[in-house]
Order: C-alpha cells, then structure tokens, then sequence
C-alpha cells in the first residue's frame, strides 16, 4: 500500500461518519464538499482560470484509476478462487468410485436445509448467520451468587460484554465494540444495509430484511465520535463511543438480557492512556478505596471534616462537644 493511501484512510471513519449524514449518496456528499471549499478556502480563486477544474480532473482520474484496478483485482482474485475450489472438486469426485449412499433422516434433513438455501428458500430456523460454534459460545447464565439479584443475569464475555444469537459486543469503559453479522449470500455494500444511529437508538440490518437490532440504547453515546464500516461485506462493525465513562453497560439495548457487571474484570490499563478529567475521577475512586479498605475517611469526607474544623477553630466560644458529624 503506497504512502498516499495510508495518508489518506487515516480520514475513513471522520468520511464514514460525515456520509451518514447524506442519505442521497456520494454525489450529496460531493456537493458538500465542493460546497466548503468554495465558502471557506480560495479553491476556486487561489489560482488562474480553469485551474481548479485541471486539478479536480486530474485527481478523480487518479482515483478511478486505482478504484478500476482495485476491483478487478478483487474480480481475478474470485474467480481464481472459485476455479481452484471446482478443480478440488472434480479431482476429489474423480477419485472415489460411484456409489449409492443411504442418508440417515438427520443427513436428508440437512441436505434439504442446503438446497433450500441454494434456492434462496427462507430456513424455520434462526435467520441469524452466526455458526453453531458461535452458538455455543453464548453468554451463559449466573446460577449461584451470593446475592439473589445476580441470580438469572448473564456472565460478560471476555471483552465485557455479551455473546448473544444474532450479534456480539464489547465494552472498555470509554467505548463499546458491536460486531453483526449479516445473513446474507454476497458481499454487501452501503446500499444494501439499513443503520440508523443516534444517541439512544440503533437501527441496523439489510435492506428488505427485518431489522438484526431496532430497540433503544441502554445509555447516550456521542454521535459525533460514534462510527460504522462493513467489515468483509459480511458483518456490520460498531464503535460508540460512550457519553458516561465511568459506567459499565449492563446490556446493549433494551430487550437483551442483562449482564452482571460486578463480574467484569477489566484488563488493567496506564492512566496516562486517559484523559484528563476521566483520569481525575479514576485516581479519586482508587483513593478512596484504599481509604475505605484501610478505614480512613474518603476524599469527600476529609473534606467535610476539614471545613467543620475550620469552622470550630474561627468560632472558639462555641460548645461543639454535643455535636455530630455524619
């Protein structure tokens, strides 16, 4: 990949962000565009006439250049793999002799499944396109605790989230990672795929579907940091980017069943890595812990008692000996 790329995709998910703004596509956005550069910079001005219109043919010349040799790299690369794959195929037919195999009803029944699905014929069963293995590894549920209200809840994954049929997620308390898959036979592009975002809703799926997720965030989340790519054109990659970052999400949205978040055990992480006033209210909750396993008084209560001193030292005629300080 050439120094100019990488300058360049550095910008993909401010872009990505910006073109959900513009529902009518690419050329909406290039109006946008265009829009700033006439308003806010000399473009147009800076130089002499026509050569702003060299300037923009040169460049989407330059683009569609690599754009047309991207994709039929990606077309030769397909088709080589789809030739290899019938080659073993053929060779692997040829090598076994003919012979009537009588299938077991669980055998029929998947085979069915296969066809039906080659057909395009909607299965009974879970549209969901997440394995069995992925199945398996779903969250599972608290059978003892300690305390009866973590009863029913579900352990968090390892990222501190929740593995659940149709979509997995993540969390650090800054941000949460949302991985969808999508149940889909081909390689899905930005028109194929329905997202709605904003502060406390999320909406996604694949057009004439219905919606993987269409329910209420559990908390905010800021839009403006908040970003979405298809990742493979297969699955739907999140990360929002929380409002609150000194809360654990119990759930996604509203209808996911709830994880115990006392069981989160976040990987240890530099306080250098945070800013400013995130770091502030970390280091007084880890004060105040050590107060408290020690005995001491928290930061907020020193406080409290360093004021009521103060007031008992400029008022020495008063009788404070009956009083008590909560």
């Amino acid at each position: 990949m050439s120094g100019d790329c990488k300058q360049t995709e550095q910008f993909d998910s401010l872009f990505l962000t910006i073109a959900q703004h513009h529902p009518e596509g690419p050329h909406q956005l290039l109006d946008t565009f265009v829009s700033f550069l006439g308003r806010k910079t000399d473009f147009f001005t800076g130089g002499n006439e026509g050569d702003w219109e060299k300037l923009v043919m040169n460049t989407f010349k330059k683009h569609e250049k690599i754009s047309r040799s991207n994709h039929e790299a990606e077309i030769r690369e397909r088709k080589e793999k789809e030739a290899a794959k019938k080659a073993k195929q053929v060779t692997a037919q040829a090598a076994q002799p003919a012979q009537i195999t009588e299938l077991t009803e669980e055998e029929a029944e998947k085979l069915q499944k296969e066809i039906d699905k080659d057909k395009g014929v909607p299965s009974s069963s879970s549209s969901s396109s997440i394995s069995t293995a992925e199945k398996s590894s779903i969250s599972e549920k608290i059978d003892e605790d300690e305390d009866e209200s973590e009863k029913g809840k579900l352990k968090p994954n390892k990222g501190n989230g929740c593995d659940l049929e149709k979509y997995k997620w993540t969390q650090t308390l800054q941000d949460i990672e949302l991985r969808v898959p999508l149940d889909i036979s081909f390689r899905a592009k930005q028109k194929d795929v329905v997202v709605k975002l904003t502060k406390r809703h999320l909406t996604c799926g694949v057009k004439g579907q219905p919606p993987i997720i269409d329910d209420d965030l559990q908390h905010e989340i800021k839009m403006e940091e908040s970003t979405w790519v298809i990742e493979d054109g297969k699955l739907l990659l999140f990360n929002l980017e929380k409002v609150n970052k000194m809360n654990w999400w119990s759930k996604l949205v509203a209808s996911d069943p709830e994880i115990s978040t006392r069981k989160i055990n976040p990987e240890p992480s530099k306080l250098s890595d945070l800013d400013g006033e995130t770091r502030g209210m970390v280091e007084k909750m880890m004060y105040d812990q050590r107060q408290k396993e020690l005995g001491l008084p928290t930061s907020d209560e020193q406080k409290k008692q360093d004021v009521i001193k103060k007031f008992m030292e400029q008022h020495p005629e008063m009788d404070f000996s009956k009083c008590k300080f909560n």
